[in-house]
């Protein structure tokens, strides 16, 4: 039997992102190639949404497009490029816990500012 395919509405759906970003994403080299059904129309697994959700979190997390798409054509290569990739992940995690501990001290500048003027003020408001 036949893995269940979706369609790029189905995915669109799925993932959250617009069919335009779908094709985006694939145009870009950000997800490998769709197979495609007789008719022409995309044929998504479910290792494809699974990719497509990793792409968008990679992105969410500031990785540069240039580093995804490595990162996409070392995969399609296979295990033989899986320290190159450990290596791009490494990397942006770095990057990443770098710019959390940035944020983190301009959310204590900004929390540190706030509790006085709630003190100055007499005011107990919690914000968020």
């Amino acid at each position: 039997m036949a893995a269940e395919t979706l369609k790029i509405q189905q995915v669109a759906e799925k993932t959250g992102l617009s069919i335009y970003t779908l094709r985006y994403y694939e145009l870009e080299g950000l997800v490998a190639p769709v197979p495609r059904e007789k008719n022409g129309h995309r044929a998504y697994s479910e290792d494809d949404i699974y990719s497509i959700i990793f792409v968008t979190k990679l992105r969410a997390a500031g990785m540069p497009i240039a580093d995804i798409r490595r990162y996409v054509e070392l995969a399609r290569q296979g295990e033989s490029t899986a320290g190159e990739r450990l290596q791009i992940l490494e990397e942006h995690k770095c990057a990443v816990e770098q710019q959390l501990a940035e944020l983190t001290q301009h959310l204590e500048v900004i929390t540190f500012k706030i509790d006085y003027y709630r003190n100055l003020n007499g005011k107990g408001h919690d914000g968020c």
